[in-house]
């Protein structure tokens, strides 16, 4: 069985926070242009890449944002019976990286936090994708410890709305 490359995709607050009370704890545009890019990009146009979630990440969607377009939505759910429109449940994430087909070209896991501390021990880790916001904003969730080796690379910085943030990668050596 062909292994997918796998990547996290996350935002995170200067003390490692991705969520505050099931939500983001910030508004950036710049983020979500990023996440799209970044989740969307295949190098074939005849496969598409898949996005793995847990329910909580999946409920803190915007309605109209369910599913994400132009991604396979996968979510996690201790719940066998969960039906969600637009997106496969599968209760594992080996499950549901099984289920990653010839069609599916990468994998993101996109959250949440016990989902991401999961994933980041996965054995066809590739990456991180971190945006890097400055600031604490007081999160009840957060992003697990990055793997010691692992090596960053910036790949842009800016500010949104007063927002100071740094789209980084994590890359496996």
């Amino acid at each position: 069985m062909k292994q997918h490359p796998v990547y996290l995709i996350a935002a995170v607050d200067d003390k490692g926070g991705i969520g505050k009370n099931g939500k983001l704890p910030w508004s950036l545009k710049p983020d979500l242009a990023f996440f799209q890019r970044v989740t969307t990009k295949t190098d074939s146009v005849t496969r598409e890449n898949m996005v793995i979630m847990g329910h909580k990440t999946w409920d803190s969607l915007p309605e109209s944002s369910r599913p994400l377009a132009g991604r396979r939505n996968v979510v996690l759910s201790r719940n066998a019976a969960l039906t969600l429109k637009g997106a496969y449940v599968f209760r594992q994430p080996k499950e549901a990286l099984e289920a990653a087909d010839e069609m599916i070209e990468s994998v993101f896991v996109i959250g949440g936090g016990k989902v991401f501390a999961e994933a980041i021990k996965a054995r066809n880790l590739k990456g991180i994708y971190l945006t890097r916001i400055k600031g604490d904003f007081k999160c009840d969730t957060f992003f697990p410890k990055l793997p010691k080796n692992f090596k960053s690379e910036s790949l842009g910085r800016g500010e949104d709305k007063g927002l100071k943030y740094e789209f980084t990668f994590y890359k496996s050596h």
